[in-house]
This record gives structure tokens, C-alpha cells and sequence, in this order.
């Protein structure tokens, strides 16, 4: 997996010229969605099939604030997986400096009801566990 890359834009600063800590979590999304296209089986796919992945708890732990056109880079894994819920883990980087450590946990549903990733979509647990096998 490549680093996902995000250029902080001015509407994300704050009055104090910070970017907001609220979009680290937009980040976030960006690159896991990126990751999961990487994988071949993005959100659009995802869904297609009937299957939506919410956020059930999320972490952030900020180390040092990013300002107007810093590039942060965000390198993301799938840190823990099972048949029902999968875990993100960011670490957002400008440059050498880490500036937030972070981590998603989502599950699966269709129709409103919980589904086990490797019975309703099996290539996509596939393509995760070759994943983390690599890393």
C-alpha cells in the first residue's frame, strides 16, 4: 500500500492558523477509502452489494499541530480484523514528524443487521488477510 497524501487546505485552519481537529477524522476517511480501493474493493463496491460499513469507535491521538498546505501523510493499516468488525490504525506524518496516531473501528451491515465480512463478501476478506499478511 502506497501513503495516502492530504494537502491541508486553509478552510480546514482554525482562527489560531491550526488546521481544526475535526479533520483529522476527515482524513482519516480519505484514507481508508483510498486503502480499500487499493484493495480492489471500495466503498462503491461495497455497497453496490447491499453492505455498508459505519464507524462504531474512533481514537485520535494528536502529537503536534499541522498548519495550511502541510502534507500530511497518512499511512494506514487494517490492525485488527474479524468475521463482524474490522480496525484502522493512521499514522499521520509531515515529513520525519508524527503529528496524529489514530484508530477506526467499523462493522458490517445489511439491512440494518450485522453480516460476517467472510460469508457476505469473502473476497474482500481475502484481499485483507493477504494484506496483513504482507505487512
Amino acid at each position: 500500500m502506497h501513503t495516502y497524501k492530504h494537502e491541508v487546505k486553509y478552510y480546514e485552519c482554525d482562527r489560531m492558523g491550526v488546521t481544526h481537529h475535526s479533520n483529522y477524522v476527515r482524513f482519516m476517511e480519505e484514507a481508508r477509502v483510498d486503502y480499500l480501493d487499493q484493495l480492489g474493493y471500495g466503498f462503491e463496491r461495497i455497497e453496490a452489494e447491499g453492505v455498508f460499513s459505519p464507524v462504531v469507535a474512533i481514537q485520535c491521538n494528536y502529537k503536534t499541530p499541522t498548519t495550511f498546505k502541510d502534507v500530511i501523510e497518512t499511512e494506514v493499516v487494517i490492525s485488527k480484523l474479524s468475521e463482524m468488525k474490522f480496525e484502522f490504525s493512521y499514522v499521520m506524518r509531515v515529513g520525519e514528524k508524527t503529528v496524529c496516531t489514530a484508530q477506526s473501528t467499523h462493522c458490517f451491515i445489511e439491512n440494518g443487521r450485522p453480516v460476517a465480512i467472510s460469508k457476505r463478501l469473502p473476497d474482500l476478506y481475502k484481499a485483507i488477510c493477504e494484506e496483513r499478511e504482507k505487512a
